[in-house]
């Protein structure tokens, strides 16, 4: 039940995740649709002027991907907590979605250094965004578990 309570958690804090980055590119213009630049490169479909892939399958493919890597973060989390490190509450989700945001920056970084033709973006601007963006994926995610936990003390301890 655990398991499947953390699939959940990953699916809502993705999605706000997600959420926050298509609003945040809608409002400056900046290219931050995480899905769309994760399938462009995962499928290997940058434009020939650096632009992202349009193409429905790499919709798909960045969905996917994106989806089960938060999932498979919010398991983390899970045993994390199973282990006495922390407890769905807010400030360990947004600690949590620090960390985690850390490791997403130089990951995504190091996608970009070793990645053939990646598409051209303000990578800075966009990895440290994607740590905000990560805090974000945290909370949601922590409070997700906590509404299915129900545990005997408050979420905003």
């Amino acid at each position: 039940m655990k398991f499947l309570d953390a699939v959940v958690a990953g699916i809502i804090g993705t999605a706000a995740m997600t959420a926050f980055l298509y609003l945040l590119s809608f409002i400056t213009h900046r290219v931050m649709k995480v899905v769309r630049i994760l399938g462009t490169m995962l499928l290997n479909r940058t434009q020939p002027d650096g632009s992202l892939s349009q193409l429905a399958g790499t919709k798909v493919a960045g969905t996917i991907a994106h989806y089960a890597i938060g999932i498979f973060f919010a398991v983390i989390y899970l045993a994390l907590w199973d282990s006495s490190v922390g407890l769905p509450t807010a400030s360990w989700g947004l600690l949590f979605g620090l960390a985690h945001g850390l490791i997403a920056m130089l990951a995504w970084y190091l996608f970009f250094m070793v990645h053939p033709h990646p598409p051209l973006i303000t990578l800075k601007v966009y990895l440290i965004t994607l740590v905000f963006a990560h805090i974000v994926f945290g909370f949601f995610a922590s409070y997700t578990y906590y509404l299915l936990l129900r545990p005997g003390y408050e979420f905003w301890w």
